[in-house]
């Protein structure tokens, strides 16, 4: 058993809800993979090797009849194998990793996160959820190390999509980007000001004098303002002094390249 703090079924739940997409078949499959070998005894094992491989067949066809009738008495008798199991040892035969993996081939696919945490570490859990949500230009990387330092499944999403929409942001950006989705900054008027800062295609120099107004040094802000200000920005100024962060590229770009 591991130790570690284990999460709700509904906290798991939340991952099939936060994608249209969701993929049982990717998730029973690659939680599957990661419980059977888990499973002390070898016939066990064998028979839930069986019933997993004939479900992720079903989930991969739904359509075919057959491999949904064979998926649905492939896990009726693993069922039966566990519930006589535990009827014949009791606590003295090691069932978790079957019944969580029941709970997998049933699509129980919140519960099956919980049981999941007994005997497999959360980060290995969390990349096999992440990967059957099938998001588009999504950064699952970022989205696992937001989820595995304790943010909501939401949040973390969240940022993992907004990091993999523009990932062909310049790298400083990348890295500013990344460290306030750690940091749980990461709003939508951040993200348009660093877009900004994108597009404006600025110089190093520029650059790292856009990263510290968006770090909000309070002399070089006050500077930038009045630079504005004297070139007829006077409302781009009050914005910057304001800490409108969307006037941040204009304020980069003043400085020579």
């Amino acid at each position: 058993m591991i130790q570690q703090q284990r999460h709700p079924a509904s906290w798991w739940e939340q991952f099939q809800q936060a994608s249209e997409k969701f993929d049982l078949a990717i998730l029973t499959e690659g939680l599957g993979d990661e419980i059977t070998p888990k499973i002390a005894s070898p016939l066990l094992r064998r028979e839930a090797q069986i019933a997993l491989d004939v479900m992720v067949r079903h989930l991969n066809k739904p359509a075919s009849e057959e491999l949904a009738e064979r998926a649905g008495k492939s896990v009726e008798r693993l069922v039966a194998t566990v519930v006589r199991l535990e009827e014949r040892s009791g606590e003295g035969f090691r069932l978790q990793e079957a019944r969580a993996l029941i709970h997998v081939l049933e699509g129980k696919t919140g519960q099956a996160g919980h049981d999941c945490e007994e005997f497999l570490r959360t980060q290995v859990i969390l990349r096999c959820f992440v990967a059957a949500l099938r998001f588009e230009r999504f950064d699952s990387e970022l989205a696992v190390k937001l989820l595995s330092a304790g943010q909501d499944p939401a949040v973390a999403l969240h940022s993992g999509q907004v990091v993999g929409r523009y990932s062909w942001w310049p790298g400083w950006l990348l890295k500013v980007v990344t460290e306030r989705a750690l940091a749980g900054t990461l709003d939508e008027e951040t993200v348009q000001a660093l877009d900004r800062c994108a597009y404006a295609e600025l110089s190093p120099a520029q650059a790292r004098i856009a990263r510290r107004l968006l770090d909000g040094e309070e002399d070089l802000i006050d500077a930038s303002a009045v630079r504005l200000a004297g070139l007829g920005e006077a409302d781009a100024a009050e914005k910057l002094r304001k800490g409108d962060l969307t006037t941040v590229a204009l304020a980069a770009r003043l400085i020579p390249i």
